[in-house]
This record gives structure tokens, sequence and C-alpha cells, in this order.
């Protein structure tokens, strides 16, 4: 249930944390299951919010394996179609429950689940396609080997940035892999090499390759253009959307760049805190001017701040 929550109000309030979604492919959305979507990994649990999103079918996620530590993080995360995955970083006694999480997938795949793996197996902020570890592999290959008719769908994930609100997002996919595209009468070993060179091919295409210091070329793939008639129109709105939002949104970026110093969650906490927080900012904004002024129709802030902060982002600068 929690899920289902979270996933419409996710749908809605995308449009506003997101300037633009561009998606290549977006016949790719309605693929039937049992599916396993292989993506790089550049932007923590916002990677995750994303493929949530913009599929309507529910996706069930892998994470690292050490937020499952305790019990009620363990069932939080659980209610929300996340599976944990541990590494050696995080405990080499922790390894066996792999098997766990490897059987939980292959019995949802069975149901023609949608699971979601991150291939690169560590989230780092870059435009860049890191080699891939081998749990991908693993687990197609065994879902193969049951008869279940897998497709593994190549994702590229790729940002304008990693920590400006009101981001690009350019969503690439792949070709699917099938079984068909591995040679089982080889052993294990190169099973998993051959789909892991497959992988790294498609996803090669698929991942923007910018150096940081190649600030024009990131601005050449990443920029969406906005008509100057757009900006005009949206210009008093977009203004008023920023006055009204700043007390919540300035606040909460502080607040998520202290914690997540040195590491890459910060698009990530900032927009669960967002979405956590944002409808009660809402309804009290809403209802101290309703107070205030006596007025019943201030309840139409209830469209009009979202609209506001939506113009906002549209003509705000794309990047720092």
């Amino acid at each position: 249930m929690l899920y289902k929550i979270l996933k419409i109000l996710s749908r809605i309030a995308i449009r506003i944390y997101c300037r633009k979604i561009i998606i290549n492919k977006p016949e790719t959305l309605k693929i039937d299951g049992p599916i396993l979507i292989a993506a790089n990994h550049p932007n923590s649990f916002f990677d995750s919010i994303i493929l949530n999103t913009v599929f309507k079918k529910s996706i069930w996620s892998l994470a690292r394996g050490d937020v499952f530590r305790k019990p009620f993080h363990a069932r939080l995360l659980n209610s929300l179609n996340i599976l944990p995955v541990y590494r050696t970083s995080e405990g080499v006694e922790n390894l066996s429950e792999n098997y766990k999480t490897f059987e939980a997938c292959i019995e949802k795949l069975k149901e023609n689940a949608t699971i979601a793996i991150y291939s690169e197996g560590l989230c780092v902020n870059e435009w860049h396609l890191r080699n891939l570890k081998k749990g991908t592999a693993r687990l197609a290959v065994k879902a193969w080997e049951e008869n279940i008719p897998l497709k593994v769908l190549p994702v590229g994930i790729n940002y304008s940035s990693f920590r400006k609100f009101g981001k690009n997002v350019f969503l690439n996919f792949g070709n699917p892999i099938t079984k068909n595209d591995i040679d089982f009468n080889d052993g294990d070993g190169l099973r998993h090499q051959q789909f892991n060179t497959k992988l790294q091919e498609e996803l090669g295409t698929l991942v923007f390759e910018i150096p940081v210091s190649e600030k024009e070329l990131k601005k050449k793939k990443l920029t969406v253009p906005v008509s100057q008639f757009k900006k005009i129109l949206l210009f008093v709105p977009g203004l008023i959307g920023w006055l009204l939002h700043s007390p919540l949104y300035y606040p909460l970026k502080k607040f998520a760049a202290a914690k997540t110093k040195h590491t890459g969650h910060y698009d990530s906490v900032i927009t669960a805190l967002l979405l956590i927080l944002y409808l009660p900012y809402l309804l009290l904004i809403t209802g101290t001017l309703w107070i205030v002024s006596g007025c019943w129709y201030s309840i139409f802030l209830i469209v009009l701040m979202p609209f506001s902060a939506w113009a906002f982002v549209q003509i705000k600068k794309q990047f720092d």
C-alpha cells in the first residue's frame, strides 16, 4: 500500500522535481514481463524514483544491504519493493543473505515481475559508465536456466545535474537481451562473461560520456531549449513560485547538503524530503491564507502553488 501511494505522489511530483524527462523509446515502457532492468547508477536512489515514476507497472529494486540492518528499516524498505544486496565491504558474514534475495528475485520473475538492478554496483555522480559487476549476469543466467522467458532491458540514466533542482533527465533504453544472445553450451563463467560483454556494449551507447571539465560538451548534450515566448509567459508565475517555495526549499537544501557531504546521495535525500513535506507545507500555506483572509477561494492555492513551482522550474537556469 505504501509503495502504491508513493508511486502516485511521485508521478505527480516528478513534473516539478525534474524540468524535463526525455525518453528515447517511450514504447519500451509498455514491454511485458518478466523484465530485468539493467541500469547504470549515477544518482543513488533517485535512479529508482525515476524508473518507478516512468513505468506504470510496479518495480522491485535491489539496494545496498547495510541500510537493512535495523528491523524497522528493513520492513519499511520491503514495503517499498526494495530488496537487499550485500557487498564485501558491508561484511563478508552478510554475503550469504544475497542467496535469499537471489531466490526471491527468481520467484518474482516467475510471476512476471519487473526488477531493477544497478549493474555497476556502486553509485557515483558522474557521466561515465564503469565496469559492470557480475550480479546482473548471475541473476539473468539463473532465470534462463529455469526457463523463465526473461528480457534484460538495458537503460542509461543521464542527468543534467546531480545537485540542481529542476534537472533534465535523459532515459535511453537499449535493445533487450534474451537467452538467445548467450551460448548455453559454455560454462557458467563464460556465460556470465558473454552477458556482461553484451550488456557493457549496450550501456556504452546509452550512457553519456562527459568529463567533468567539459562544460560545453555537457551543455550541448544535456540542454533542452526553451522558447523566448515560454520564458515570457511563465516569468510572473515562476517568480511567484520561487517566492512561495523558498521558505521550504532552502532550509531543506541546506539540511540535505550537510547530511550528505562527500557522498552521492544529496539529490535523493532532498527529493525524498520534498516528497514527504510538500503536501503538509501546501496545506499549511493554504489553510493560513484561508484563516487570515476569510476567503474560501484560497483553496485554489492547492493547484496554483504546484503550477507556480512548475513554471519556475521551466524557466530557471539549467546549469550552475
